[in-house]
This record gives C-alpha cells, structure tokens and sequence, in this order.
C-alpha cells in the first residue's frame, strides 16, 4: 500500500501536465453563445448582457449546454451599448495621436445575465482563444488589457470577483455593484453617475413639487437593500412619508417564473391600491420590462389602472423585450428620470446606418439582433423562425421605432464610449514616448504575454517616491535600495524621490496629498460670520431687556417690592448686568491693543460687583430676620451702610487683583499658529495665566458664598423674600462657569470666544431671570400684590415662625 501510494505521487506531475496540455487541444465544452472578436495588438474585452436565454432546472443528470433550451428573449435597445464599444475602438485605431504604433482589438462576450454565463465569459477571455483551459493560455496572444462590463450590477459583481486575481482593470457601465473587498474594488472603476448624487437630485425633486406622500418600489439584491437602509431614512429627515416600500424579485428568465410572475402581482395590487400618486422606482436596466407588463397584468387581473408619476434612477434606461414590440408605452408617459450624461458623437449614427447582416458577418450579436427588431427571419440563421417574412438584410435602422431601438447615442452607450476611450488614454498616458513613433520588427509588434506596465523595461532597485512621500534607506541594501515613506504631518516633499520632507511655515499647512504648502487662513469671531452675528445679536436683546427692567423699577420705585431690600443696591445690580451683557461685545471682532486690555478684565470686574450685590441682599435678608427677635443686637447693623459696606469691600478685592493684572502682564494681542492645522487664529493672550485664573478665581469664590448664603436663608418666611430667587440664580451661574472650565480648555480658536461669551450672556440671563422675572411678574400684572399689607403678612408669618422656634 504505501509503495502504492509512493508511485502515485510520482505520477500525480505527469498527469496534471498531460491533461493541461490536453485541454490546450480540445474544444470548448461549454460554448458561450453570441460573441465577437476583432483582432488586435491590444484587446478589450467586453461582457455585456443582451440576450437572455431561457433555461431548465440544473439536474446535473447531463451535459450543462444540454440543459438550456433553444429560445432566447432579446433587448434590442442595449445592441446601441456593443455598437459604441465597436465605434470607440474603430475611432482610436484611425486615430495615429492615440496609438501610433499599436491596434485596437476586442472580444465581447454576452453574460446572458445570470451568474454562470458570466463566470463562463470570464474564464474563456483568459483562455487560449478557441480553448477553454482556464487560467492557461497555450500562447501569447489575445490578452485582455481591460474589461468593460455592465449594464447591471450582478455581471459588474461577477466579473469583479473572477478578475481581481489577474489585477486586470474593470469598467463598469450602469448599475454599480457593491464590492466590500477593497482589493476587488481597486481595480473596479465606475462609468456611471453615483447613487447619492441621483438620490439628492430626486430629494430636491419631491420637495420642490411637494410630493411629501410616496411609495418605492426597489429591486430585490444588494443595490435595492442599500437604497432602502442608507437613502429613504434621510428622505424622512427630510418631511417625506412612505405609504408602501415594496420590493420586486430580479428579471431572471429561469425556472420559477410563475412565482416572480406573482410577486409583480402583488406589487402591483398594492401600487394601485395605494393613494400616493408619485412612486419612486429603484431598478436596473432591465426593470424597464417590469414596468412595461403593469398594463398586461391590468387586464389580466381585471384592476382598473391608476395614473401614477414614476421617479426613476439614471440606470433603468428604456428597454423592452421582443413580445413587448408592439405594446403601449402609455405607463412612462409624464415619468421623470435622472439624465446620464451624453453628447452626440460625429459619424456615429452613420456608422449605425451602413451596419446590416449582409457586411458584418463576424457579429453574432447583429443576427438575432436584425431578426428580433424586424421581426424576419435571415438566411440559413441557426434559430428557425416559423411563420416569419425573410429579412433581406437590407432593412433601415431608422425606420424602426423608438421603442425597439435608438439611433442617437443613449447615456449607457455613451458610457461604454468614454469607458474604451478612457482605456486608449490611458495607455497613452502610461508610455507616451513608446507611440510617437512606428516600431518596425521582423515578426510585427509583440507583447510577449507580458501586463501592460511590464512592457518598457526598467533597470533599478524599486520605484520612485512620488511627492508626499520621502526616501527611507533598506537595511542591508545598496543605497540605491529604498523604501518610500510618507511624509509626517505639517512637512511636504513636492519632488520625486526627496531625501527629506520639509517643514511648512508657520503661517502655511500641508495638503492632503502632502506635496504642497497651503497659506493658513486668517480666523476670528467676526461681526460678518453667523455665530458672530448671533451672539451680538442676544448681547444687545439682553441690554434692551435689562434697561426695559430697570426702566420698571425706577418708575415703581416707590411700590413695597422695589423698595424691600434696597432698592440702591437693585439698581447697581441691574446696572452690573446692563455692564456685563455689554461687555461680551468686546469679544466680537479682530483682537486689537484695547480690546484686549479689557475685555477679560471689564466683565470679571463687573460680574463680580454684580455677585456682591448679591451677597449684600442676602446678607440684609438674614438681618432682617435676625432682627426681629425682641433684643437682638442685630438691629444696629441695618441700614444702606451694611449694604454699601458688603459691595465696596467685596468688589474691591477684585479691583486690586484686576489692577495687579494689569500693571504686571496686561493681555495683549496674539497669534496663534498652531492650535489650527489650517488656521491662523487671532486671539488676546491673556498675559499672566496666574493672574487670569486668580480673578477668576475669586469671582468663583464670591459665587460660592453668595450661593450658600443664599441657600441658607431660602425659606424665611417673607412675601418679599429674595432669597429663594437669589438662590435659583445663584445655582444657574454657579453651573454655567463650572461647565465653562472644561469647555473652554477643550475648544479650539474663535470657538473658544463663542464659549466664554455664551457663558457671560448665560450667567447673566440666568441673574437677570431668577431674580427679577417675579418682581416684574407681581408689578406688572398682579400689583394688588405689591401692596404694604402684604409686606406685614410676611411680616407676621415671620412672627409666627419665630414664637414656634422660641
């Protein structure tokens, strides 16, 4: 047994080669119908569907080519797609500024659409042409440069996922696939509008029209699902409603078509039935036919049609199936679409006009293709015709209808066009000194099976660093030998193969590529922008605010409530806030000298006046009560020098830190480079950060004790007590500059002024609310309130309150 197996792997070699060689002699045993080659010293192959083919269950009881059945269901429109592609390369191999000194050649296969056909395409491209040997070409010729591939996006899906292992470059034309393989999508380029773009458009549509109330219908795959999951959500955002999302099986002309037959039924039922006269339909190319049977199954299932405006994306270009030649078109009449992009292309449409059956003998696809548009049947064709006139081959393109075929350029074919276009550019781009010239051989110009960019021969160690990048030398390698890094951030290399990336400027920034030093922009909260705008805006409406409150208290000012707890003091409060809201518009506009010297310094200075006055009514509210007692000694400290005593010595403490502040290291206008990768931020230097957060500091500390004063003296009881308000307003501004702190220290630029204005109009709003808002609620609109037999009220509730003590 074991010598047995010995031998058997000795001769395991000699078999794997015989049988490859073989098959290199053999015949296709799966044939793929309709194609068409032309001969070339570059080939461009092409799997486009056109034809579908109706097809049996797999049994695997016999040959696959057995197992299809000898009908095929073909659309006549997309044959524009082949004539583009065929039209292209014609166009650039008479052209001598493209390619000089080489031939265009292709080889289109038809997918059929269905997943096999497509593989089948695939492998055969990279076999010896006339062989199917997979990935084994018993000769040199015939290689595919590129492949263009559509016009839905499983043939794009499919093709993408045979030939990414070749590193062979894809065109995709319509539907574009979803490829989450970044290697699959790196050599997959898209020929087509992007859906977000179409789904923006047919937002500003629905808005603009109102059509708030709409259905969508959407293909069953991966396309339709990630139009369900990722659009229709910001369509919502965007106020419109859905009365159904229905979806439809994908156009496959296999086993099972009676179950896809009910599915567009029931669709259908529901389309009809629905209310909302817009539908937005989500398909491929192919859903065109879906559309066309609505009338059909009408008549069919005895459902009276409804008019409906179908939306529909730029991939379902119209196209229609042979049995539907003849059937009304009255469905997409008022219908919107999204354009695909195309031009009229010079001696197109005379190139369509002198193809016919009897001079291009080679194009399997022209055949069925004449017999299907006509409706006739061609001499010794290989599909029987029963019943049918014999076409002449002589028949005008033009005389057809619209319905059955195009004779100007549609956007699918136009993207095959510039899809062959961009491919010759391409290889003119790559090498352009080799087409300058005609190079003569003895046996012809030869690629000796080599990729594209094998073909000028190179002599050194690896390629070049590109801009962006910088060289990096190999360990234990020639110094010719080096690895290419990219540049560090903020630092540039705008040549090929630099040694070191520089340094930009201070006052530049590197780009995205990071071969270039861009000038950083100049940035600072301005009275032009939005946000500068806006703040200005509530500064002012708070000044307004607060002159309209003071004005109210000056004219009250002999009614209890005004004068309960000073009415001196309630002056210089509203006057500090008046002073506070004004002075956030210092920190509005470009920093200059002034500015800077006193903007931090007005509005700690002011803030912390308006804190002590605070802290002086609520220490006269605690008095007041105190005092009360029979023989207290409490009453001797009332009276306006109490409250002028707390004010003036409180505020004077800031005042001499705000003096040494500024007498030491004023704040000053700066610069700053650094904090912005791509601006240059205008700000006031603080100068001394000791100092800075010293005032600061202290104007937290009259905070504090103003608020526990405060909270203490809550509930005495008193009609006229400030206390709980004072408390209420004391916990806004104590929140708003604890949350101030963090804020500020995490923004960066002309942010951080928005933050610090915020918190000085918000801290003061705050004051100006909690204590000022019932006073003026009780003067303006309950004044039978602001009366003294309230005040004794309180008084006596005060009496009661101490005798319960006592």
């Amino acid at each position: 047994m074991v010598c047995f197996m010995l031998l058997l792997l000795l001769l395991l070699p000699w078999a794997v080669w015989s049988l490859t060689v073989a098959q290199c002699g053999t015949s296709d045993p799966l044939p793929v119908n309709h194609k068409y080659y032309q001969s070339g010293d570059l080939i461009i192959a092409g799997i486009i569907s056109q034809i579908y083919t109706f097809s049996n269950p797999i049994t695997f009881k016999k040959h696959p080519s057995h197992e299809l059945l000898d009908d095929i269901v073909y659309l006549t429109q997309t044959y524009q797609h082949i004539l583009s592609f065929i039209f292209a390369v014609n166009e650039i191999n008479e052209n001598l500024w493209i390619l000089s000194n080489l031939t265009l050649g292709f080889h289109i296969y038809n997918s059929h659409f269905t997943a096999r056909e497509t593989y089948l395409a695939s492998m055969e491209l990279l076999s010896t042409r006339g062989r199917f040997t997979p990935n084994y070409k018993c000769d040199v010729h015939d290689n595919a440069i590129a492949f263009i591939v559509g016009p839905n996006s499983n043939v794009c899906l499919f093709v993408a996922m045979t030939l990414y292992v070749y590193k062979i470059s894809q065109f995709g034309y319509g539907s574009a696939p979803i490829i989450n393989d970044q290697t699959q999508e790196a050599f997959f380029q898209r020929m087509f509008p992007a859906e977000e773009h179409q789904a923006a458009g047919i937002l500003q549509l629905l808005l603009f029209f109102r059509w708030i109330w709409i259905g969508v219908v959407f293909i069953n795959g991966d396309n339709g699902e990630r139009f369900v999951q990722t659009v229709l959500p910001g369509f919502s955002k965007s106020g419109i409603c859905f009365d159904f999302i229905e979806n439809l099986p994908t156009l496959y002309f296999t086993t099972g078509m009676e179950e896809m037959v009910t599915e567009w039924i029931n669709t259908y039922k529901v389309i009809v039935r629905s209310t909302a006269n817009v539908v937005v339909l989500h398909g491929e190319i192919n859903t065109m036919v879906f559309l066309r049977m609505f009338p059909r199954l009408s008549e069919l299932e005895d459902i009276t049609m409804k008019t409906k405006v179908w939306i529909m994306t730029a991939q379902m270009e119209f196209a229609s199936v042979s049995f539907q030649r003849d059937w009304e078109i009255d469905i997409i009449h008022g219908a919107l679409s999204i354009a695909v992009h195309s031009r009229d292309i010079v001696g197109f449409q005379k190139f369509i006009q002198g193809r016919n059956p009897n001079s291009e003998k080679e194009d399997a696809f022209l055949r069925v293709f004449w017999e299907t548009a006509f409706d006739c049947s061609l001499p010794k064709t290989d599909i029987e015709r029963d019943g049918r006139d014999t076409c002449s081959g002589e028949e005008q393109l033009e005389a057809l209808p619209g319905s059955v075929f195009e004779m100007s350029l549609t956007g699918h074919s136009y993207s095959v066009y510039n899809a062959v276009s961009a491919v010759a550019h391409a290889l003119q781009a790559m090498h352009p000194s080799r087409y300058k010239g005609r190079v003569i051989v003895d046996e012809g110009v030869k690629l000796q099976n080599q990729e594209l960019w094998k073909v000028q021969p190179l002599s050194v160690c690896n390629d070049v660093c590109h801009p962006g990048y910088s060289k990096s030398k190999k360990e234990e390698k020639p110094f010719c030998c080096y690895d290419c890094l990219p540049c560090p951030e903020g630092r540039i290399s705008n040549f090929r193969d630099a040694e070191y990336c520089i340094q930009c400027p201070e006052d530049h920034y590197a780009n995205k590529e990071q071969d270039l030093c861009v000038p950083k922009k100049i940035s600072f909260l301005s009275y032009k922008e939005p946000l500068g705008v806006i703040l200005a805006n509530f500064s002012l409406s708070f000044c307004f605010i607060t002159a309209l409150v003071h004005g109210i208290f000056i004219k009250h000012k002999d009614t209890p409530i005004v004068k309960a707890n000073n009415r001196n003091i309630t002056y210089t409060l509203l006057t500090s806030l008046l002073l506070s809201f004004v002075s956030a518009l210092l920190f509005i506009g470009q920093p200059h000298k002034v500015m800077c010297l006193f903007q931090q310094a007005a509005f700690i200075m002011i803030f912390s006046v308006a804190v002590s006055c605070i802290l002086a009514k609520t220490t006269t509210v605690i008095l007041a009560f105190m005092a009360t007692k029979p023989g207290s000694s409490m009453r001797r400290w009332m009276g306006k020098s109490l409250d002028i005593s707390v004010v003036v010595s409180c505020s004077l403490v800031q005042a001499i830190l705000c003096t040494l502040w500024l007498a030491i290291s004023p704040p000053f206008p700066d610069l700053d480079a650094h904090t912005m990768a791509e601006e240059i931020v205008l700000e006031c230097n603080e100068g001394s950060v000791t100092m800075f957060y010293s005032v600061l500091g202290y104007m937290g500390f009259l905070a504090i004790i103003s608020f526990t004063v405060a909270f203490l003296a809550r509930k005495l009881p008193d009609s006229f007590n400030e206390a709980k308000f004072i408390t209420f307003s004391m916990v806004v501004f104590c929140s708003v500059w604890l949350a101030f702190v963090p804020t500020y220290l995490s923004t960066k630029g002309k942010y951080m002024v928005a933050v610090e204005i915020f918190s000085i109009l918000a801290s003061g709003a705050g004051l100006l609310g909690c204590i000022f808002a019932p006073k003026c609620y009780i003067i303006l609109i309950k004044p039978e309130l602001n009366n003294r037999g309230q005040l004794m009220r309180g008084k006596n509730k005060s009496q009661i309150g101490k005798s319960q003590t006592s």
